[in-house]
Order: structure tokens, then sequence, then C-alpha cells
């Protein structure tokens, strides 16, 4: 079987090829976002495929559900950059890439349950490679063991199964992935690649992504270092940079207000609740608009959900009124059923749980934001324990040498509510990837 004539080597940098031709069973390609590294490994990936009339191809992620939006959109893409396309069918239930004539395939596996995968079965042939894309958001080197004891067992007459992984190195000198990758080097079976956008000397990147990540780097440097360097960069004490929390008198002339969103975190009895309003503008800026802030501390009659659901539509009428601008997503935290089930009864109007995911991944999407420059804080007395809540944001330094740091919990509900704001927002911030 050949694929169409086409010279690979000019369809990657050259940084990549000593990747390309590397000889050992298991190659790990690391470094920063847009370096390219998944697009060339789904190129090898196929080249190989084509050559192996009984080869299959594995390729996983943690989450199931980014299957067909990620590593089948990659796979796909380099079947059409090769001029193979007409030789394979698109499957999308089940999941897979099959070649026409020989049956072989490329399969996706969501590694949600590990154990559940020992239970895959290939129609014809063998696994040649596997390949773990974004093998950082793995659980740990465990998930890793179990998915490659299972298709690595089978031995293959002449060769070995090749193991691909791709990622972002962690900011955290801690996370599981970055202490494995210490132990591996050194390894004979084990080639590692660092790539950065940097390296793009042939112009496959737009102009246009250029600007963007050197805006990144503008605003704040640390961030573009571990973000589009792929450096391990340590999460330092604070978490984040309040030079990157912008005050403003008043809204811009030049940059309307399109709609307005809002997160909830709720205390009820024991701490604090807090409603934000979140202006989003013309040119995606994110505008901190008003602030509600109660506090049961030292109140011996604290406030009960019936009162704050009261409280929250009071609230988000003045905004509207003063603002003159539809509400899009209302976020709550998903823990929190009284509130939502109160306000609904009320009003008939339904809070968004937001889906959370861990800690350091939702500050990592509000630094995304931050780091861009998009954000503003309408300069106004409401506002101020939003900005007081975030200088004194701390991660916990018992926690920091380990592979799930900690925020000190204290004081941070509003650091909370922002958080959900852009978990729930990502795709409209243009946050997520």
């Amino acid at each position: 079987m050949t694929v169409k004539t086409i010279n690979v080597m000019d369809i990657m940098n050259v940084n990549f090829y000593s990747l390309w031709l590397a000889e050992q069973s298991h190659i790990v390609a690391k470094g920063g976002r847009s370096s390219m590294k998944s697009s060339v490994i789904s190129l090898k990936l196929v080249v190989d495929f084509l050559e192996d009339n009984l080869g299959n191809v594995v390729c996983l992620r943690k989450v199931g559900k980014y299957l067909s939006t990620s590593i089948y959109e990659q796979i796909k893409w380099a079947i059409y950059m090769l001029g193979v396309e007409d030789e394979f069918y698109f499957g999308k239930s089940p999941l897979l890439i099959r070649h026409k004539a020989t049956n072989t395939a490329f399969y996706f596996y969501g590694v949600d349950d590990p154990m559940k995968i020992k239970s895959a079965k290939i129609a014809k042939g063998y696994v040649m490679a596997l390949w773990f894309e974004e093998a950082a958001e793995f659980a740990g080197v465990e998930d890793i063991d179990i998915v490659e004891d299972t298709f690595i067992r089978q031995e293959i007459e002449g060769k070995e199964v090749k193991v691909y992984f791709s990622y972002n190195p962690p900011r955290n000198p801690y996370s599981w992935i970055n202490e494995w990758l210490d132990t591996k080097a050194g390894d004979p079976d084990y080639f590692i690649h660092h790539s950065t956008y940097l390296d793009d000397k042939k112009g496959f990147l737009s102009e246009q992504m250029i600007r963007k990540i050197e805006k990144y780097k503008e605003n704040d440097e640390d961030y573009w270092r571990w973000m589009y360097a792929g450096e391990v960069i340590g999460l330092g004490d604070m978490v984040y940079n309040m030079d990157h929390f912008h005050e403003i008198e008043e809204l811009p002339k030049d940059d309307d207000l399109i709609l307005i969103d809002i997160a909830i975190d709720t205390g009820h009895q024991v701490s604090a609740t807090t409603f934000l309003a979140f202006g989003f503008t013309k040119k995606r800026n994110v505008i901190l608009l008003d602030t509600f802030y109660y506090s049961p501390e030292n109140k011996v009659v604290k406030k009960a959900p019936s009162e704050l659901s009261r409280d929250l539509k009071e609230w988000m009428d003045k905004i509207q009124q003063t603002y003159k601008r539809h509400f899009d997503m209302q976020t709550i935290d998903s823990a929190e059923g009284a509130l939502r089930n109160q306000f609904f009864k009320d009003y008939g109007i339904r809070l968004h749980p937001v889906v959370k995911k861990k800690k350091i991944d939702m500050i990592d999407n509000v630094q995304d934001l931050l780091a861009q420059g998009r954000f503003f804080v309408l300069k106004k007395a409401t506002n101020e324990i939003f900005l007081t809540e975030h200088k004194k944001y701390q991660w916990d330094a018992d926690t920091l040498q380990s592979d799930d740091p900690k925020v000190i919990k204290i004081d941070d509900h509003t650091c909370d509510a922002f958080q959900y704001y852009v978990q729930d927002n990502l795709r409209k911030l243009g946050l997520k990837y």
C-alpha cells in the first residue's frame, strides 16, 4: 500500500525530523501550545499505518467526550493532508476511522475509566501504535500503565508497539507527569522531544496567531513561558497577578456591552454568598459590573434561601435596568441546591450549575483570560470586595509540593464565583481549544 506522492518533510518543521526518525518504542512530545506536535504525530501515525496491512492505531484522551472534536479530527486532518481520504471510512458511532481495503482502523477511546479499556476489541490484526493525546490530563501513571499493558501484551513478530505521548507540561513541577518524565531521562526506550511555536521556521502559523501569542508575552511573560514556551514555571505563593485586574472609571465608549452574565457562589449559614455581574463586550473583553456580597458572620439570624432568592432577583433587576442588556449565562455552584431550587420556585428561572473541574484547572482558565489583557473591573464600592479577595488569594504552601495543590479557603467567595463564570463560558470567551 502506498501513500500519494508527497514529501512529509515539507509539511513539518525541521525540529521534528528527529522525532519522525526516532527508533525508540516510546515517544514523548511535550512543549508549548501551537508547537504543532500533535500535527506531526498524526502524520507519522497515518504514514506508518498505511505501510502495515495488519496494523491498527489506538488514540486516547482522558475524557471521552472530547475525542470527536480533537484527536479524531487531528487524524482526519493528517489523512486529508496526505491525500488518501478516499481510502478511508470515517465513522462516528462507533468512533473510528477504518481503512476500506484492509479493514484495519484508527480506534478512539476515552479513558474516563481505564479498567473499561481492558475489554476493547480490535476487529482485525494487531495494535501497532498508541497515542496518549493531552497526556497531562490523565489521572496518573497508573492510568497510562493499565491502558498500555492492555495493548502491548500481544507479541508482534519483528516489531514493537509504538507509544506516543503529547502534552503541554503543567506549570506545577510536582505534577505527576513532570515527575514521571524526570524518571525517563536516560531511559533507552524513551525519546523525549520539546517544541514551541518559535520552532516554526516554515511559516505554518498565521500572522494573526503569532500576534496573539506575542500579546500574551507582552501582558504576562511568566504565563507565556508556561503556555507557549512549555516551561515548568512553578506556582508561586499568590494565585493571581493583580496587574491584570484593570480598574476603569466608566464603561468604554468604543466597546459596547453585548450581554451580561451572572455567577453565584453561596454560603448560607457559615460563609458568604456573592453574586457577580460580568459584561461581555464587542471586542470580547470582560468587565465586572457589580458585586453583591452577603456575609452571615456575627449575625444571630442568618438569611434563609428564600431571602437570598429575593436578594438575587432584586439585584438582577437593578443590573438590567442600569445597563439595558439581556442576561445570557446565569451560573451557580453545582453543589448548591437550596438557592437554585428556591429561585426556580419563586421566579421560574433556572440557574445553570457549572460543571466544575479541578481547582488548578479552573484557575488556569481564569489566568488565560487575564493574561490576554481582557479583564476589567468597574471602579465602584461594591466591587472592592472582589479585588480585596483576589489580592489575598493564595496557594496553600503545604500542598505546593504535590500533584494536587490547594488554595487557602478563606475569604475566597468572589474568587470561586469568577472561576465558575469563566468555566461556564469557555467557548464564548475563546478559551476552549
